[in-house]
């Protein structure tokens, strides 16, 4: 641990003096500017701040202070707080206030320092002597001194003599108005840089122009009581809401507590407060016993002591903030002097509460609209949803914002079409439900497929899948993926199993190369379509093809050929409508593993990927199929279209 030569008193007051800068940096330099014209009137109304300064901040325990002024420039200066060994912090702050506001210098020194008991328990009790000097007279005396250093000595030596001049004549004077003090507790009112410029003396009339009954009329709330606490006098509406206030022979301190500050109720703990605000509070053991459901009566305003009757006044107002308080405590808005703010500020209160409540409102309302908001955007993405597995989303874009969406063409893409072998049998030997759950189990797996190898589906009808890959979206690797997707349509097909044999299902695929027309077609459910003769090229491959096979057409083969596949070649064969024509069988993809063509995270895992499944729309029974039975192909067709339904799950129904 470090040690230096400075002590801790000379810390506190730099750190006193950074503090008023750090207040300054921290928005408070107007606040503190118009505290007061002088020093004296500055120090005097800290206490006020500390006061409003504690609405915003409930835990702030600020220390207090009073002024006892003399007429040559110097004043006593009271420090209370309920932390000790502050004070050093208190010349730091008040030197630092009086160089920045009012161009002066000030020198000064602890006269005493004791405890005193309250009832917040000790408070440290710190009396300064506060000399002070105009920051003009300061540099010529620095400029003298620059003749010598003997000149500079002389005044150090004259400076402390009068500190210690002062000390002693001051240690035996009191400092509280139990008995006459040679102080003036205000002095005189000044104006100006600092205490020595121009002064404004006001003049007082000889006698009170005022009547007792006008004085108690006009300040309805106030309270003279003497230091036995006897009350003299009280304002009119005072003795309204406190009977027997002053027909009874009760001091004031068994009518009222003091709220603020925590004080006891005698004439010299209020003398060390002062400048504070004083917060007094009826008691109810006082009151009529009709009255006990009403709120206390709060009084806050200012003690002034008049040394002259060596008695105390208390002017102040109802603490009240808004018409429900005044509704509780029985008043009315005309208790309250015209003159005293508290009506404008009730008033006001009034208005802001309705603004607070307003907002409230507002918030509510707010919070209201922002919990719909997310409701309607998690609405409107399931909404979305459900359209881009209807259409290709640019295209369902265009749709929303009521464009027209032109067809259009595509120089190669890739086709694939799939059936369920014997699927005619099957419906006959089964219920229909039976036929749905078996051709929405194989659809999930499919569907889940299309999002694995990044194809779009185009249609289900009955037992028929279609997909294309290169459209809507046009890519390189179109023939790739469909392929890809093929072999996995035949690994998940082993998955489902047949409802008659209870044995896996066998599906034929076809796949087929060439240029299509794509683009929507109708007003009421507008489908995304493909027209053109590859189309129907694909449709002859499925329906000519072999059970648990992947039939390609030789554009099909060109467009794989030497990119990874295992192809062999079945030969020439007649299809219908088309001539003879060479095919070939898809095997396996030589760089893929079955779990990367699944879409499986690992083979050691295998987790399965959950299944969803979502209803579609309208079923159609497939007016195309090759029949099981006869192995007959299809009437021939020169342009075939099929509506889509995007990459979602379907439920059909099959005619029977």
């Amino acid at each position: 641990m470090y040690s230096t030569d400075v002590s801790m008193e000379a810390i506190l007051k730099l750190f006193g003096e950074y503090f008023f800068k750090f207040c300054k940096m921290s928005g408070y330099d107007r606040m503190l500017r118009t505290l007061g014209g002088n020093l004296t009137e500055f120090i005097e109304n800290l206490d006020a701040l500390h006061s409003y300064l504690a609405l915003s901040y409930q835990e702030m325990n600020a220390p207090s202070f009073r002024v006892e002024g003399g007429v040559d420039g110097t004043m006593l200066l009271h420090y209370y707080s309920d932390r000790n060994g502050l004070c050093h912090i208190v010349p730091g702050i008040i030197e630092a206030v009086a160089k920045d506001f009012f161009d002066t210098d000030v020198a000064m020194s602890i006269l005493d320092m004791n405890e005193e008991v309250e009832r917040t328990g000790k408070k440290e009790h710190v009396v300064f002597l506060v000399v002070q000097k105009a920051r003009r007279q300061t540099r010529t005396a620095k400029a003298n001194r620059s003749q010598g250093s003997e000149d500079i000595d002389t005044e150090q030596e004259a400076l402390k003599t009068m500190l210690l001049r002062k000390k002693e004549k001051i240690l035996n004077i009191a400092v509280c108005p139990g008995e006459k003090s040679h102080w003036d507790m205000r002095g005189s009112v000044m104006s100006g840089k600092g205490p020595l410029g121009d002064t404004f003396r006001p003049v007082y009339p000889e006698r009170l122009w005022i009547e007792g009954e006008v004085f108690c009329g006009v300040f309805p709330f106030h309270l003279v009581f003497d230091e036995t606490l006897r009350v003299k006098q009280a304002g009119v509406n005072i003795q309204k809401y406190v009977p027997g206030l002053l027909t009874q022979k009760f001091g004031i301190d068994e009518y009222f507590s003091i709220v603020h500050p925590q004080v006891t109720f005698s004439i010299s703990s209020i003398c060390k407060f002062i400048n504070s605000q004083f917060v007094l509070k009826t008691r109810r053991e006082m009151m009529p016993k009709a009255w006990k459901s009403q709120p206390a009566l709060k009084l806050r305003g200012q003690m002034i002591w008049m040394d002259s009757l060596r008695c105390m006044i208390f002017v102040c107002s109802p603490k009240l903030r808004s018409l429900q308080e005044l509704e509780e405590s029985k008043m009315h808005l005309s208790d309250i002097a015209p003159h005293d703010t508290t009506r404008d500020l009730i008033l006001l209160n009034q208005q802001r509460l309705a603004e607070m409540e307003l907002s409230r409102q507002l918030e509510k309302k707010k919070e209201e609209l922002r919990v719909l908001s997310k409701h309607l955007a998690i609405e409107k993405k399931k909404t979305e949803t459900l359209l881009y597995a209807m259409l290709p989303e640019h295209v369902a874009n265009q749709l929303k914002e009521g464009k027209k969406v032109a067809a259009g063409e595509f120089e190669t893409c890739t086709i694939l079409f799939s059936d369920v072998v014997t699927f005619t049998n099957i419906c006959a030997a089964c219920e229909p439900i039976q036929i749905v759950n078996m051709l929405n189990a194989m659809y999930s797996k499919f569907d889940r497929l299309t999002g694995v190898h990044e194809v779009y589906k185009v249609e289900t009808i009955g037992d028929a899948y279609m997909v294309v890959g290169g459209v809507p979206v046009p890519v390189e690797s179109h023939a790739q993926r469909v392929a890809n997707f093929a072999l996995g349509m035949r690994i998940s097909a082993e998955e489902v199993m047949n409802p008659v044999t209870g044995e896996p299902i066998q599906i034929r695929v076809g796949i087929h190369t060439g240029p299509v027309l794509a683009g929507v077609v109708g007003d009421k459910m507008p489908r995304y379509c493909l027209f053109g003769d590859t189309v129907n090229t694909a449709s002859r491959m499925e329906s000519h093809g072999l059970p648990s096979k992947v039939h390609l057409s030789p554009t099909a083969y060109r467009a794989l050929e030497n990119k990874g596949f295992e192809i062999v070649k079945r030969g020439e064969i007649e299809v219908k409508g088309k001539g003879k024509m060479t095919t070939y069988f898809l095997i396996q993809n030589l760089n893929a593993t079955e779990d990367e063509i699944m879409g499986r995270p690992t083979a050691l895992t295998h987790q399965k990927v959950s299944e969803e499944v979502t209803p579609a729309g309208s079923p159609v029974a497939r007016p195309d199929s090759t029949d099981a039975a006869s192995g007959q192909p299809p009437p021939d067709q020169t342009k075939t279209s099929f509506p889509a339904s995007g990459p979602v799950p379907s439920v059909f129904c099959v005619v029977l």
